[in-house]
C-alpha cells in the first residue's frame, strides 16, 4: 500500500476511489474507464496545487516519507561493480553508514552514505540512519582510502543526525564527526555530496563538506531537526512547523543562500512516487557535477574547497 502524508490526506481519497474503482472493472466487467480518467486528472490538478505551495515542515514531511528512496537504491541505480568496505580498524562495523567501491560511468569511484532501511528489520540494522562514532571513523577511513588511489568519492546523506546515545559519546562521537569533516576537506579527489532525504546536523556534515553539494527538490539540510530545535527554542516539540520556517532548511532556500550548489528536481509527488526517475536525475546531476572536477589536480581542489566554505562564513545568511 501506497503511504500518504497528513496533507496528502484529499488525494489518498482520490486515489482510493479510483482503486475501488478498478476493483469493480476487474470483478464485473463493467466500463468505467471515463469515470476513472476524469477521477485521475482530478487526483493528478490537486496533487500539483498541493506539492506547487509545500510549506516547510511539510517538505520535511516529504523527506522522511518511509518509501523515499534510500542510499542503497541509488548505489544500486548508479555504481556498477559495487564492492562493500567495512569497519573502522579500531572498534565496530556501523551498519549506518555504507560505502565501498565501485564504476560510476565507467570510471572507479569511492561510494560513501547513510542508510536508514526500508522496513523494520533493515531500518534496526542501519540503526535508522543515525551512525555512530565507528560509522564516522569507517567514512574517514574511506575518504583517505580514495586520496590515496586518487578516486572521486560520492557520498549520499540521509540522516537526522548522529546517535545521541551516552556510549556514542563515550566513545568520542563529536571528535569522529570533527575529524570525518577535515578528512572530506583535506581530500585531495573530486568530491560530490547529495542530500537525497534529510541532512541533519553536523552528523549530515561530515559525509557532505564537498566540492559540490547536491540537494533534492524536496530533501531538507539545518543545523538541528525542526522537533530538536523546538524544543530548545520553545520548550515544545509541536512548535516544530514554525521552526521549520525560521531553519531554512529547504532546497529552495539553501540554494538562494549559496549554501548548496544544486536543487535536484523531482517527480510530482515526491522522489517516491517514480523512484526509478528520481535515481536517473541524480546520476546525471553527478555526472554533469563531477566531470570538470575531474580535470584540477588535489592541491587546487583542496584550495578551492577550503574558500567555498570560508565564503559560507563571510558572508553569512542574513
Amino acid at each position: 500500500m501506497r503511504h500518504f502524508l497528513d496533507f496528502e490526506k484529499p488525494i489518498a481519497e482520490l486515489e482510493g476511489q479510483i482503486e475501488e474503482l478498478r476493483r469493480t472493472t476487474d470483478a464485473g466487467g463493467i466500463d468505467v474507464a471515463d469515470e476513472i480518467g476524469k477521477l485521475r486528472d482530478k487526483a493528478e490538478k490537486l496533487l500539483a496545487a498541493t506539492y506547487a505551495k509545500l510549506s516547510p515542515w511539510q517538505k520535511a514531511q516529504v523527506a522522511r516519507h518511509p518509501d523515499r528512496p534510500k542510499c542503497l537504491a541509488y548505489i544500486a541505480g548508479l555504481i556498477e561493480d559495487f564492492t562493500p568496505l567495512a569497519g573502522d580498524r579500531a572498534f565496530a562495523d556501523d551498519q549506518a553508514v555504507v560505502g565501498g567501491l565501485g564504476r560510476f560511468r565507467g570510471g572507479s569511484v569511492m561510494v560513501l552514505g547513510i542508510e536508514k532501511g526500508t522496513d523494520t528489520d533493515s531500518r534496526i540494522l542501519h540503526n535508522f540512519g543515525s551512525p555512530r562514532p565507528e560509522g564516522y571513523r569507517k567514512a574517514r577511513r574511506l575518504i583517505e582510502l580514495a586520496g590515496r588511489f586518487n578516486l572521486p568519492i560520492l557520498s549520499f546523506v540521509d540522516t537526522a543526525g548522529a546517535f545521541p546515545g551516552v556510549e556514542a559519546e563515550a566513545r568520542g562521537q563529536a571528535e569522529a564527526i570533527a575529524r570525518s569533516i577535515e578528512a572530506c576537506l583535506e581530500a585531495p579527489v573530486p568530491f560530490v555530496a547529495t542530500i537525497i532525504g534529510e541532512g541533519g546536523s553536523g552528523g549530515a556534515i561530515a559525509l557532505a563538506a564537498a566540492d559540490r553539494v547536491l540537494m533534492l527538490e524536496h530533501s531538507i539540510y539545518s543545523v538541528i531537526s525542526p522537533e530538536g530545535g523546538a524544543s530548545i527554542l520553545w520548550r515544545d516539540a509541536a512548535q516544530a512547523p514554525a521552526a521549520a520556517e525560521a531553519f531554512r532548511l529547504t532546497a529552495e532556500d539553501l540554494r538562494r543562500l549559496n549554501l548548496v550548489d544544486g536543487v535536484i528536481p523531482e517527480p510530482m509527488g515526491g522522489a517516491h512516487r517514480e523512484a526509478a526517475t528520481t535515481v536517473a536525475a541524480v546520476g546525471a546531476q553527478i555526472e554533469a557535477c563531477l566531470t570538470p572536477l575531474l580535470a584540477l589536480d588535489g592541491a587546487t581542489l583542496r584550495a578551492r574547497r577550503r574558500e567555498k566554505f570560508l565564503e559560507m562564513g563571510r558572508t553569512g545568511v542574513a
